[in-house]
């Protein structure tokens, strides 16, 4: 499945939840995205990309082992179901989104609860999605970047061509 596709279904799920497990586990489902996507354009991405790319996939991981993902819901891991990123900047955008969106339900998590393990659970994962933010923050700046260039190259083309 498309990672768009795939962050739509997340973005969708995470609204949903009101549950404290659920938004445990949605914040889990976003970390292993993160991870996928980043995997996937560090093997198959602009090559301008891949080692951003490399960061986001580890950022992700980590993202993954700080949380406990008791209520991982029946469908699984979506990430797993991931197979193409047919557009990295439109995927790369839906990620930030998400990961911006998880980041505020776990800090909505951590003042509501009085279990302190599940409090600094939620700080650790807070900071591992604003980690994985920045590497896709940094990625849209380099295909932006990339982006002009291209287009400065095609008007410079035209430009200098035959009289």
């Amino acid at each position: 499945m498309d990672a768009v596709r795939l962050l739509k279904t997340s973005q969708h799920a995470l609204a949903q939840s009101r549950a404290v497990l659920d938004i445990v586990a949605e914040a889990w489902q976003a970390q292993a995205l993160a991870q996928a996507i980043g995997g996937h354009l560090a093997a198959t991405g602009p090559p301008e990309l891949r080692g951003e790319a490399r960061g986001l996939s580890e950022a992700g991981g980590r993202g993954c082992a700080v949380l406990d993902h008791p209520g991982l819901r029946r469908d699984g891991i979506r990430a797993a179901q991931l197979s193409e990123v047919t557009d990295a900047a439109s995927a790369l955008t839906s990620l930030g989104a998400l990961l911006g969106d998880v980041a505020m339900a776990l800090v909505s998590v951590a003042c509501a609860t009085d279990e302190e393990g599940l409090y600094w659970q939620c700080m650790e994962a807070i900071d591992a999605a604003d980690e994985s933010g920045d590497r896709v923050r940094g990625m849209l700046r380099r295909l932006t970047l990339r982006e002009r260039d291209r287009s400065a190259e095609i008007l410079r083309d035209s430009t200098t061509g035959p009289p």
